[in-house]
C-alpha cells in the first residue's frame, strides 16, 4: 500500500464524521454536509420532489428522503449502483440522458442536488475543468427540470474554475451563496454552492 493510501485509511478510520455517519446509519460522511447546508439555508421541505446527481452511496439521499417524507419524491442517479433506499427511486447511468428527464414524468423538480465529482487525476486545474463541465452539464439539468422557485446545491472546487461556475451561476439564478461546511474537510478545495430562483432566459 502506498504511503499516500495509508494516510488516506489513517485519517477515514479517525475522521469522526465517518464514525457519526455509522452510528446515525448513513452510508457516508457527505451525508453531514447536506444537513449543515440545510439546516442554513432551510432547502428541503415535506413534499418535495428533489433529485440527487451523482448519488452513491446514497448519504445526500438518504437525509432527502427523510427530509421530504412519504409525500415527497427523491430520484437518485449515479454511474455506479445505488443500493436500495427507502423512499428513494435510484437509477443507474449518465444525469445527461433522457431517462433522469423522463422518470420525472412531466414534473418539475423542487431541489435539485450536485455531489457530482469527476474521478480525480490529483492535477487540481485538470480536476477542476473537469468538475466544471459537470456543474455546467447540471445547471443544464436544472434549465430543464427545476421549478422557477427551486433551489440548485452544487458542489464545486476553489480554483480557476471557480469563477466561471459562479458567473454561469450568477447568469442563471437569482441568488447564489458559497458554502463551505464543517464535514468539508479544511485542506480540501472542496467547496457548495446555494442557487435560488432560475432567471427566464
Amino acid at each position: 500500500m502506498a504511503k499516500s493510501d495509508k494516510r488516506w485509511l489513517r485519517r477515514h478510520v479517525t475522521d469522526p464524521y465517518v464514525r457519526k455517519a455509522k452510528q446515525q446509519g448513513y452510508r457516508s460522511r457527505a451525508a453531514f454536509k447536506l444537513l449543515e447546508i440545510d439546516s442554513q439555508e432551510k432547502i428541503l421541505k415535506s413534499g418535495m420532489t428533489v433529485v440527487d446527481l451523482g448519488a452513491a452511496p446514497g448519504g445526500w439521499s438518504q437525509v432527502a428522503a427523510a427530509k421530504v417524507g412519504p409525500g415527497g419524491r427523491v430520484i437518485a442517479i449515479d454511474l455506479a449502483p445505488i443500493d436500495p433506499i427507502s423512499g428513494v427511486t435510484a437509477l443507474q447511468g449518465d444525469f445527461r440522458e433522457e431517462v433522469l428527464v423522463d422518470s420525472l414524468k412531466g414534473s418539475k423538480a423542487d431541489v435539485v442536488l450536485s455531489d457530482l465529482a469527476p474521478n480525480l487525476s490529483g492535477i487540481a486545474n485538470v480536476d477542476q475543468a473537469r468538475l466544471l463541465e459537470l456543474a455546467l452539464g447540471a445547471i443544464a439539468f436544472c434549465r430543464k427540470t427545476l421549478t422557477p422557485d427551486g433551489v440548485f446545491v452544487v458542489k464545486a472546487f476553489q480554483g480557476e474554475a471557480f469563477a466561471e461556475l459562479l458567473a454561469c451561476l450568477k447568469r442563471n439564478f437569482r441568488a447564489v451563496a458559497v458554502k463551505k461546511p464543517q464535514a468539508s474537510r479544511g485542506e480540501s478545495s472542496e467547496t457548495y454552492v446555494v442557487a435560488r430562483g432560475l432567471r427566464a432566459l
